[in-house]
């Protein structure tokens, strides 16, 4: 074989397994999964093992400092000594540090022959020749891959291109990695303050085409505490937020239990509504479970309440109705709301219901009548209603 055909195969080598090296990294991206680590952890192990060196350290830029956040091979101790001594960008005897300012390929062949480098000792480290590579993403520096060797090496010009290429790979895959990462936090976080089912809406493709705004059937339940407001004018303000958060979190736990989605809430009061955005076929009986659960759970509190001179019981109106839904709000403060007749309905229904009654319309009734046991109530004049509405007192509600 011709020295020009050795050298054909070893870039053909290179470059294959340059590609199998990505296509490992681009596989655990495929995974979807929001965790940076598995991805670092990849490119350490692949960039090393590219190289056929002992070890490979990967920093991650933090500020002014760099941190270990992915090895490969190596000595417990050096990994140990490493992670617990962070580098600094404007050093000039480390190889991170080089890196940085450079901003560009460093190799010390053999680190007892450079005598500006220092780091550790001999005996933590376990290396004679340092090959740092930058990992630069539109000339942002996310971090540096720092290989290493036990013996002393003269770098090929074929071992830094494939170094160089195989890092520019990796700060894709970072970045990438990065961004499920934040997505995951953001869904996490919207977790906090919406229903999960709203929390996944928002970052699905379905969730455009739903949050601009679309008809459907819904029910929707409103619920507050009858004698809240003198209450709250008497009460301490840890008092006051003490009951706030027992009946917040009876709230929080029915509405996942019951598959409800909260609208809002706003001191005692709430709406949750049901059937949107996701479908549930039996969504009026789901509500009036949720109604009868959180009656019995907020009657459990009131007792303990009463022992402390705080008299409150919850009042409940439902109704079942088409209703406009979508996104409201403004830049940087979005609610997911249902506006329609249905809600207002469920709103005055909730106001006219006396403490530990569930008040609920017509149309719900006849959708239940079969699971429910309710008795009627006169005809309610209720406001922004021309003429009496028929309604129902819930009694009991099979569980099903």
């Amino acid at each position: 074989m011709t020295s020009a055909s050795r050298d054909s195969t070893n870039e053909l080598r290179g470059l294959r397994e340059e590609h199998d090296a990505v296509v490992a990294v681009l596989r655990v991206l495929a995974r979807g999964q929001a965790d940076l680590q598995p991805v670092l952890d990849m490119i350490a192990r692949m960039a090393g093992e590219l190289s056929g060196a002992e070890n490979c350290l990967l920093w991650l830029v933090d500020g002014d400092l760099l941190h270990v956040r992915g090895a490969f091979g190596g000595k417990p101790g050096t990994l140990e000594y490493e992670r617990a001594h962070p580098h600094r960008g404007d050093e000039t005897h480390t190889l991170t540090g080089r890196v940085v300012q450079r901003r560009a390929v460093v190799g010390i062949p053999d680190v007892l022959a450079d005598e500006s480098y220092h780091w550790g000792s001999q005996e933590i480290q376990g290396f004679r020749a340092l090959l740092g590579v930058p990992i630069l993403a539109d000339d942002e520096l996310l971090g540096v891959l720092g290989i290493s060797w036990g013996e002393p090496q003269v770098f090929t010009d074929h071992q830094v291109a494939l170094v160089s290429a195989f890092a520019a790979e990796a700060a894709l895959a970072i970045t990438n990695a990065r961004l499920f990462e934040a997505v995951e936090r953001q869904r996490q976080e919207l977790a906090r303050f919406l229903s999960p089912a709203i929390a996944d809406l928002v970052s699905s493709d379905e969730g455009r085409r739903l949050l601009a705004g679309h008809r459907a059937y819904v029910t929707v339940l409103f619920a507050d505490l009858r004698g809240f407001t003198s209450f709250a004018e008497t009460a301490e303000p840890e008092e006051l937020f003490d009951v706030l958060r027992q009946y917040h979190g009876v709230i929080g736990e029915l509405t996942d239990e019951w598959g409800g989605t909260l609208e809002h809430f706003a001191g005692d009061g709430l709406m949750i509504f049901f059937n949107d955005p996701v479908e549930m076929p039996d969504h009026e009986l789901q509500a009036a479970r949720m109604a009868a659960a959180m009656r019995d759970r907020i009657e459990t509190l009131s007792s303990d309440w009463r022992k402390r001179g705080i008299e409150l019981a919850v009042g409940v109106g439902i109704a079942s109705g088409y209703a406009t839904l979508g996104r409201i709000g403004f830049e940087g403060r979005f609610d997911y709301a249902a506006i329609g007749p249905v809600t207002i309905l469920a709103s005055r229904l909730s106001a006219a219901a006396e403490a530990g009654q569930i008040l609920i319309n017509q149309r719900l009734y006849a959708s239940i009548e079969h699971a429910i046991r309710a008795v009627p109530t006169e005809p309610l004049s209720l406001k922004g209603f021309a003429r009496p509405v028929n309604a129902w007192s819930l009694m009991q509600v099979d569980s099903g």
